[in-house]
């Protein structure tokens, strides 16, 4: 998809709430072997500055990450847009609408107390999130399990040095009601929502 500045959001700390809200993000990176991916939960320092998250030590991506330049995507809702949606369907065709951030920057290694910290803070937010009373803690596991499960993994901390977000809503479409509605139609209600809520956060010719 090309990178519009349209689709660029104007709106300070839009970025940030997504990537708290979604919470998951895939990092990729170069090694000898190839680029590689991993698929992780992540945690967003409360600047923005920082991500962190962790991966199992056989994987792929984890002896060459530390002191190497990552990105990481964050992907939200998304959708196809048919051309028959648009009241002038001769000089439309079909496109896809969607919210991806992506961050770039340097990683470093954490220590085992700060990898600790990072899951502690995992648990406790998605805790709230599922509303669990009283909220699950590594309190109630096996300190010894716990401590093998922890050697089995690998924290890291990127230093965010670029974001590049994209919201893809039909901000360049002054239909963007019927398009909304048709996506809805598709079973896709929070990109609909989204397309209602901020496509009209930059109009563009």
């Amino acid at each position: 998809m090309h990178p519009n500045p349209a689709f660029r959001p104007t709106q300070d700390g839009l970025a940030a709430l997504l990537v708290r809200e979604i919470g998951f993000a895939a990092i990729f990176a170069g090694t000898p072997d190839g680029p590689r991916v991993a698929h992780v939960p992540v945690v967003l320092s409360e600047d923005s500055a920082t991500l962190q998250f962790h991966l199992a030590r056989g994987n792929g991506l984890t002896r060459h990450l530390a002191g190497e330049t990552a990105l990481a995507v964050v992907q939200g809702p998304d959708a196809y847009v048919s051309a028959n949606w648009y009241e002038e369907q001769a000089k439309a065709v079909p496109t896809w609408n969607y919210v991806a951030v992506e961050m770039e920057g340097p990683v470093r290694k954490l220590d085992e107390s700060e990898l600790v910290a990072q899951l502690d803070i995992l648990s406790a937010q998605n805790e709230v999130r599922v509303g669990e009373n009283p909220p699950w803690t590594r309190d109630k596991m096996d300190a010894a399990y716990f401590g093998q499960l922890v050697n089995a993994i690998t924290g890291f901390e990127m230093r965010i040095a670029a974001w590049r977000p994209t919201l893809k809503l039909s901000q360049n479409k002054a239909e963007r009601e019927r398009l909304a509605a048709g996506v809805e139609r598709t079973g896709h209600g929070a990109l609909a929502h989204l397309m209602r809520r901020l496509g009209g956060d930059r109009e563009t010719a």
